[in-house]
């Protein structure tokens, strides 16, 4: 990593989706270039700048700007995140993050930066390119997701047939289509907020922005990221995952004596995020699935509607019947951390990006339960195409949840050190973590030296 008295100091502005979510990988990013010594400006409602500072890891390099989110018929009074309305609102919440352009504007003219991040607002290219500033579509979640919904070549409008969302768009790099993401695909052609279409929002972004930067290694992802280039005529960057450091370097006692209990590699440790709710039945049908495996299990979810706590949704018995090698949370858990505790084997995981990531850079067996958006092509590209985890079969309508028998063999299965199929899980993911995890690759990802690197963030 070069010295900061040996490189160009950049301006940088960071603007995501108006969603605690979406903002939080920006401000990762955020932290590992002001390491760098670059200057961040994050552009942010009130609400959810106080959510984040206290994830700001250089005060002194990294600055919020508050924006006002403007008033819209429908949206509630001091509705500034996605967290703050129902999905209903959802056009609403999209027209309301369209008008601030009034204010990004001249806030740009003040801060004269060489580089803006963005998402979703697909006016920036516009705004910035009289000012030349560069423009920087990053993409937080999976490419290979966003190459199989929002390219040129799928061209997703009002009558699109679930029959045609079935199969890949041209020259895209791999034939498995997933039911789920084409269904959910139709809803992409429906008007969101300003008259245009998500499908348009997102495909106008990275026809119109400068370059594509994406949350991953071309280790991992590099023909959907050669894909995407291709098909947009732009460079694609690569920033690596940008995990955050744990506060702490050890887990707290409530966990960790719990987790000392059992020998190497023994408890099955199950986190969904916090985007995932199921209702008390499915809850209890998961439940239900750990217990039968017979394996200790440390599982945090969060607590379903109409219960103020997780242990009123528990199946009738299952406290008692578990309270020797079970442990349900649900709160928030360190999930980094608990992944390192030897005694962790096996990950269950909704493949969400970020945790996609934390299962990688973990030695435990990874179980796949996708279940929204990019999730579902997380979960095939590491269960089919790396050959580093198994995806639980899902039952009943369209294959949407699965049942408690389906979970305990899926466990057992990848649990047997001894068989096939768990041997093969744990040389795939030895390989591919020595990979991705190797030292100085995420550093060098972010080298901003001038160097000839095809992943030099700002030799654009």
């Amino acid at each position: 990593m070069e010295s900061h008295e040996n490189s160009r100091k950049l301006r940088v502005v960071m603007f995501p989706w108006l969603g605690v979510s979406h903002a939080t990988p920006f401000l990762h990013l955020s932290n590992k270039l002001a390491q760098n010594g670059h200057r961040v400006t994050f552009l942010l409602p009130r609400k959810a700048q106080l959510k984040l500072e206290p994830l700001n890891q250089h005060q002194d390099l990294i600055h919020f700007s508050s924006i006002t989110v403007p008033e819209v018929d429908d949206l509630p009074s001091g509705a500034e995140t996605a967290s703050d309305v129902r999905l209903l609102l959802q056009r609403s919440r999209f027209t309301a993050f369209d008008r601030t352009q009034d204010q990004i504007l001249p806030l740009l003219n003040d801060l004269k930066p060489d580089v803006i991040f963005y998402d979703f607002a697909h006016w920036i290219p516009a705004i910035t390119r009289p000012l030349n500033i560069k423009a920087i579509y990053y993409v937080i979640t999976g490419v290979a997701g966003l190459g199989l919904r929002f390219t040129p070549a799928r061209r997703i409008s009002k009558g699109v047939t679930i029959e045609e969302l079935m199969h890949p768009p041209p020259g895209y790099p791999s034939s498995r289509v997933v039911p789920e993401e084409a269904f959910q695909a139709l809803f992409l052609a429906e008007e969101l907020g300003s008259g245009i279409s998500f499908y348009d929002r997102i495909t106008t972004s990275l026809r119109e922005c400068d370059a594509i930067a994406t949350r991953t290694y071309h280790e991992l992802d590099g023909k959907y990221c050669d894909y995407i280039g291709e098909q947009y005529g732009k460079r694609v960057l690569y920033t690596g995952p940008v995990l955050p450091q744990e506060k702490g370097e050890h887990l707290e006692e409530e966990w960790a004596s719990w987790l000392n209990k059992f020998g190497p590699s023994s408890v099955v440790f199950c986190a969904l995020g916090s985007e995932v709710k199921l209702t008390r039945e499915k809850l209890q049908e998961m439940l239900l699935g750990f217990e039968l495996s017979g394996h200790p299990f440390l599982v945090a979810l969060a607590t379903p509607q109409g219960c103020d706590r997780i242990e009123e949704a528990f199946p009738r018995g299952f406290g008692e019947r578990t309270r020797e090698r079970g442990l349900v949370s649900g709160d928030w858990v360190p999930q980094s951390l608990i992944l390192k505790h030897p005694s962790v084997g096996c990950f269950v995981t909704h493949c969400g990006y970020g945790s996609m990531w934390e299962s990688l850079l973990s030695d435990c067996r990874i179980l796949t339960f996708p279940q929204l958006a990019d999730q579902f092509m997380n979960s095939r590209m590491m269960a089919d195409e790396l050959g580093v985890a198994v995806e639980v079969k899902k039952e009943g309508e369209r294959e949407r949840f699965l049942s408690k028998e389906s979970l305990s063999e899926a466990i057992k299965l990848v649990m047997d050190k001894d068989g096939e199929v768990a041997s093969r899980l744990k040389s795939n993911h030895a390989k591919l973590k020595d990979v991705v995890a190797g030292e100085g690759l995420q550093e060098s990802h972010l080298r901003v030296d001038g160097t000839e690197r095809a992943s030099d963030l700002f030799s654009l």
